[in-house]
C-alpha cells in the first residue's frame, strides 16, 4: 500500500520482460505501463512505489543515456519511489568504446555517490550463457540492500557450492565475455542482411534480440511461420500490454540470436521466405 492508503504502483517498460508485471501483482500493487516512446513525464507517477528499467531493452534492445537516467531520478527523488534497474545484458553490446551506461555509473556521473532510491541487477545469465545457474548480484542504496537481504534470506534458496566456484571463475574472467560479444556481432552481420521485406528491423544498441516489424498481426504472423518453415518467434503483442491506448508490442515479433551461426543464418533465410509470401 501507498503512504496515502491506496494501492502501490510498481512502472514498468512496456513492452517488457513480464516478470516484473507478475513480481508487482504477486506483491498486490497495480502495474503502470510505461509505453515504448513515451517520455517518463508523459507517465503519471502519483502512487508508484518502483520502476523497472532495462538497460539495454529487452526486447528493443535500446539504452538509456545520461539525460534520460538523469529525468528519471529526479522524478524518484520528487515522489518517493525506488528505481529497479535490470542490466543483465549490460555485457552485450557491439561498440567496444562504448558500453551501454549502467545505473550506478549514471548515478555516480551525476553527483549521486549514495545511489540514493537506486538498485542495480546483473546476471552471469546473459555475459556467461549461463541462465541455469541463476547466479548474479544487485548493488546499490545500503538501506533498500539491507531489507532486500532480510527478504532474501528468509524467502530463498542458498546457492550450493560448485555453482558458487562456478560463478567465481565467471565473474573473474572478461575474456569469455569479449568472446562472447564477438560472436554475437558477427550473427547480426550475417543476417541482418536477409531480413526480407515486408519486415522491417535495425541493428539494435544492446542485448541479442532482433525486434522486427511485421505487415500482419504477430502472432498469427509466429503461427504460420512455425507452421510453414518450423521457425519459432515470440510474438510482440505477447511481451507487451494494452496502455495508454495501445499495444507497442503489436505487429512485431522478437527473434533471438542465442542459436549458433549457421542456425540462425539458416532460421532468417526461412523468416525472409515466408516474408516473401505475405
Amino acid at each position: 500500500m501507498d503512504p496515502a492508503g491506496g494501492a502501490a504502483r510498481v512502472a514498468c517498460p512496456n513492452p517488457f520482460y513480464q516478470i516484473y508485471e507478475g513480481a508487482a501483482l504477486l506483491a498486490g500493487a497495480q502495474p503502470a505501463y510505461l509505453n515504448d516512446g513515451m517520455g517518463f513525464d508523459e507517465l503519471d507517477w502519483r502512487g508508484v512505489q518502483l520502476a523497472y528499467v532495462c538497460s539495454p531493452g529487452n526486447p528493443t534492445g535500446r539504452v538509456l543515456d545520461l539525460d534520460a537516467w538523469r529525468r528519471l531520478f529526479e522524478l524518484a527523488d520528487r515522489h518517493g519511489f525506488a528505481v529497479a534497474s535490470d542490466e543483465c545484458y549490460s555485457e552485450l553490446y557491439y561498440d567496444e568504446l562504448k558500453p551501454p551506461l549502467g545505473a550506478l555509473q549514471a548515478a555516480q556521473q551525476l553527483g549521486r555517490a549514495d545511489f540514493a532510491r537506486v538498485v542495480a541487477f546483473s546476471s552471469l545469465s546473459k555475459r556467461s550463457n549461463a541462465p541455469g545457474m541463476r547466479s548474479g548480484f544487485v548493488a546499490g542504496d545500503a538501506a533498500i540492500l539491507e531489507r532486500f537481504l532480510l527478504y532474501r534470506t528468509y524467502h530463498a534458496s542458498a546457492m550450493s557450492l560448485p555453482v558458487q566456484f562456478a560463478s567465481i571463475a565467471a565473474w573473474r574472467d572478461e575474456e569469455h565475455v569479449r568472446a562472447n560479444r564477438r560472436l554475437y556481432a558477427e550473427k547480426y552481420r550475417a543476417v541482418l542482411p536477409l531480413v526480407a521485406a515486408p519486415l522491417v528491423t535495425a541493428m539494435p544498441e544492446g542485448g541479442f534480440y532482433l525486434w522486427v516489424r511485421t505487415p500482419v498481426d504477430d502472432a498469427a504472423f509466429a503461427r504460420e511461420l512455425q507452421r510453414q518453415y518450423n521457425v519459432g518467434v515470440l510474438p510482440g503483442s505477447f511481451l507487451a500490454r494494452d496502455a495508454h491506448g495501445a499495444n507497442p508490442g503489436r505487429n512485431h515479433v522478437r527473434i533471438a540470436l542465442v542459436a549458433p551461426l549457421d542456425e540462425c543464418v539458416e532460421a532468417m533465410q526461412r523468416i525472409g521466405q515466408f516474408a516473401r509470401t505475405l
